[in-house]
C-alpha cells in the first residue's frame, strides 16, 4: 500500500472509529450504569492515533509539515481536539467530556474525508508565501490553541447542559471566591445539613430569609429574591449533578487557561513572520483582526474569572460565545477570500 493509499484507508478508519465513539459515549450518558469511559476513552485514543499516522504520512509524501490546505488543517484539528479530551478525560474522569467532543471531532473528520472534493485532499506544492519555518511554529501553534480553546467551551456548553442554564451554587472551584450566589444575592452556607426549613421571613428590598430552627438553634439556609406577596426559593441540583456541574466548570477553566497562551504566542509568531513576510508586524488583515476578538474574548473570560471571581454560568456563556467566535477566526473569515491570508482561505 503506497502512501495515498494508506492515506485514504486512515481517514475513512478515523471517521468510523470517531462515530462509534460518540454513540459509546451518548449511551454512556443516557444508561449511566453502563461501564462505556474505558471503551471511549480508546476509541479516542484510536483515532488520534490514525489522525496522527495520516499527518505523518502526509509530510513524508509532501515534503513539508501537512498544514497547506483545508484538508490538512481540519484534521491537525481533530488530532488536536481528541488529544486535549483525553488529557481532559485522563484529569476529570468524566465521561461527560467525551458526549461533547465526540460528536464536534467526528463531524470535522466527516466534512474533511466525505464533503471535500477529492481535488482538494491532494497534497499541493506551497505557495511561496507559506515556504518558510514559520508555517510549522506559527500555524501548528494556532491550531492547537483553537483545539484547546473549543474543547474548554464545548465543557462549558456541557457545563450549561447539566444545570439547565440557571445559577447554582457551586463550592471548591479551582478559582474565585468560592461563595454561593443565587439572583445576584450572596448566599449563606448551610451549617447544619439535617436542618430543615421552618420559616421564611421577607426583609427589606424583596429579600427572603429562609431559616431553620433544629434542637433550639437557627441556622440561616438561604437569601433568595422575593416577590411582594411570597418568597422563592432556589431549586438545588443533586449532589450528583452538583458534583458533576463543578467538576465540568473547574475542567472548562484549565483547559482555556492552557489554549490562551498557546493562542498568545501563535499571535506574537504570525506577527514576526507577518514582519518578514510582508514588512509589518500588523496589518488589521480580517484573519488577524479575528484573531485579535478571539484572544479578548478568551482574555476577558480568563480576567472575569481570576479577578472578579465569577464562577458557574456568566463565565460558560462568555466561553460558549468563544466557541463560535473561535470557528468565524478559523473558517469562517478565511472563507470571504479578502485580505492577506486570501491565498490560504482553505487554511
Amino acid at each position: 500500500m503506497n502512501l495515498v493509499g494508506l492515506q485514504n484507508w486512515l481517514d475513512n478508519a478515523s471517521f468510523a472509529v470517531l462515530f462509534v465513539t460518540m454513540l459509546v459515549y451518548w449511551g454512556g450518558a443516557a444508561f449511566p450504569n453502563l461501564p462505556t469511559t474505558v471503551v471511549g476513552t480508546a476509541g479516542m485514543a484510536i483515532a488520534n492515533l490514525c489522525i496522527a499516522t495520516l499527518l505523518g504520512a502526509r509530510w513524508l509524501e509532501a515534503g513539508y509539515f501537512p498544514l497547506s490546505n483545508l484538508y490538512e488543517s481540519l484534521f491537525f484539528l481533530t488530532w488536536g481536539i481528541t488529544t486535549v479530551h483525553l488529557i481532559a478525560e485522563n484529569t476529570s474522569r468524566s465521561r461527560l467530556v467525551g458526549v461533547v467532543t465526540a460528536p464536534v471531532a467526528m463531524c470535522i473528520t466527516a466534512f474533511a474525508t466525505l464533503t471535500l472534493p477529492s481535488q482538494m485532499q491532494v497534497a499541493e506544492p506551497l505557495v511561496p508565501a507559506l515556504k518558510s519555518n514559520w508555517l510549522m511554529m506559527h500555524v501548528s501553534v494556532m491550531m492547537l490553541s483553537y483545539s484547546a480553546l473549543m474543547v474548554g467551551s464545548l465543557v462549558a456548553i456541557a457545563f450549561l447542559i447539566v444545570t439547565s442554564g440557571k445559577e447554582i451554587q457551586l463550592q471548591g472551584s479551582s478559582v474565585g471566591t468560592g461563595g454561593y450566589r443565587s439572583n445576584g444575592y450572596r448566599l449563606h452556607k448551610v451549617t447544619d445539613l439535617n436542618a430543615q426549613p421552618s420559616t421564611v421571613a421577607a426583609e427589606n428590598n424583596g429579600v427572603a430569609r429562609i431559616e431553620s430552627n433544629n434542637n433550639g438553634k437557627t441556622a440561616v439556609l438561604d437569601l433568595v429574591t422575593v416577590t411582594q406577596s411570597q418568597a422563592v426559593a432556589t431549586e438545588p441540583l443533586s449532589p450528583q449533578r452538583l458534583s458533576l456541574a463543578e467538576t465540568l466548570d473547574n475542567i472548562s477553566y484549565r483547559i482555556i487557561g492552557l489554549g490562551f497562551p498557546l493562542l498568545t504566542i501563535g499571535i506574537i509568531a504570525g506577527a514576526v513572520w507577518a514582519n518578514e513576510a510582508w514588512g509589518s508586524y500588523w496589518s488589521w488583515d480580517p484573519k488577524e483582526t479575528w484573531a485579535l476578538i478571539t484572544w479578548l474574548v478568551f482574555a476577558a473570560y480568563l480576567h472575569a474569572r481570576i479577578t472578579r471571581g465569577w464562577q458557574g454560568r456568566r463565565p460558560a456563556l462568555l466561553a460558549a460565545g468563544g466557541f463560535v467566535v473561535v470557528w468565524i477566526c478559523y473558517l469562517g473569515v478565511n472563507l470571504l477570500g479578502k485580505g492577506l491570508h486570501s491565498y490560504g482561505w482553505f487554511l
